[in-house]
Formats: C-alpha cells, structure tokens, sequence
C-alpha cells in the first residue's frame, strides 16, 4: 500500500513546490500540534470549528459534546470534512512589502467521519488523547463516568487523503531589490510552556503534572 496522500482531491494546485504528501511528515505535523479546524457544509452553509485532536496509528480522532455540529452532523448525514492543522515557525522579513511571509507547517485532510461508541474504546481514546496533553496524568485522575462518556462524541477519519504545505527558507526577493537598504531574515518564533498556575482554590500542594514538550 502506498504511503502517498496525495488525491485528485488532495492535490495543491497553488505553490505545488511546497507540497508534500507522504505519511510520515503529516503524523509529525499532527503530532506536534493540539488543536484543528474542522470544515464542514451543513444546508449549503459553511461551517469551521476548532477542537483538539489526536492520532492512534493512520487515524486521526476528535471529540465534542455527543450532539455538537462537527461528531454528529457528518454522522447523521454522511460527508466529507476538510481538516486543518497548521504550525507557524517564524516571520519571513523580506525588502519589499509583497515579499514579505511567514515560515510554516500545515496539513489538510479530508474523510468522512466515522463515530466510536463502544464505550470501552471511547475511553481507551479519551487516555490517548489525554497522554498527549500530559503523559501519566490519566492515571492519577478521577475516574470518568458513565455520564461523561455518553455526552462525550468521539469521530475518527482514517489519514489517507492529505496534503501538506511547509516553507523553511529566507526570503525571497527580487533580484534587483537584493542591496536594497534594509534588514531581511528570518525571525523565527519559539514556542514553549510557561510555569504552570495552581487552581487559586487548591491549598494542598501536589506534585506538578508533566510536560508533553519537557525533555
């Protein structure tokens, strides 16, 4: 089977030297990020919803309450979504104004979603998701209820028509613009958590929860 994303419907049609559509590079982009955009058209209106996700082998998962527009619209009338997840890495400061941009990463995917309602692999999901956010921390939480899981919605597509778009570079500027008067570069932006907060009612100290991005 091969390892190619790419689909007549997938295909970039706009700067396609900055395409790419192999497997491995979009599970790192996804991987690396905590939050999408789901796309979707309900009676002929277009619809955008950011959500967190996450990814089990070549699925990509997603959660809202049970009757949320972006788990049970596809659900009950079967439909395509377009997915974006995006990084930005720096600004690209160029010698003219139309030269200017920004280096980044991004993946598109399209699919239809399919709903998870064994209630043992929702939770088994909910776990997943949650050791991306904070490794271990499942464990020491209480437990999810009956309740919880039932409002809970839990979609998947399966990551197999995708595109990504990714620019790493200076800029780019014309030729005669080069000794033009003025710095040019790249700034490059730096993405880290800060000191976590303690809930201001907590007055027991406990241990803090671990870092998804801590060395």
């Amino acid at each position: 089977m091969s390892d190619s994303l790419e689909t007549p419907l997938s295909k970039v049609k706009r700067g396609p030297n900055r395409a790419q559509y192999d497997k491995e590079t979009a599970f790192n982009i996804i991987d690396s990020a905590l939050m999408c955009h789901v796309g979707q058209t309900k009676n002929g209106q277009v619809f955008v919803t950011p959500t967190c996700h996450w990814r089990e082998g070549d699925y990509f998962y997603w959660h809202a309450h049970s009757k949320a527009r972006n788990v049970k619209g596809p659900i009950d009338e079967p439909e395509k979504v377009c997915i974006n997840i995006s990084q930005l890495d720096g600004l690209v400061m160029a010698r003219s104004a139309m030269h200017h941009s920004v280096n980044y990463r991004s993946v598109t995917l399209f699919g239809v979603p399919e709903l998870i309602d064994e209630k043992e692999e929702k939770v088994r999901q909910f776990k997943v998701f949650l050791d991306k956010v904070s490794p271990g921390r499942w464990e020491t939480l209480r437990p999810v209820s009956d309740i919880e899981i039932k409002a809970t919605g839990l979609v998947r597509i399966k990551i197999e028509e995708a595109s990504i778009k990714m620019r790493a570079e200076p800029p780019i500027d014309d030729p005669e613009d080069i000794d033009w008067p003025v710095w040019a570069g790249v700034i490059p932006l730096e993405k880290k958590w800060a000191d976590a907060e303690q809930d201001p009612i907590q007055t027991e100290a406990y241990a803090l929860p671990i870092n998804p991005n801590a060395s």
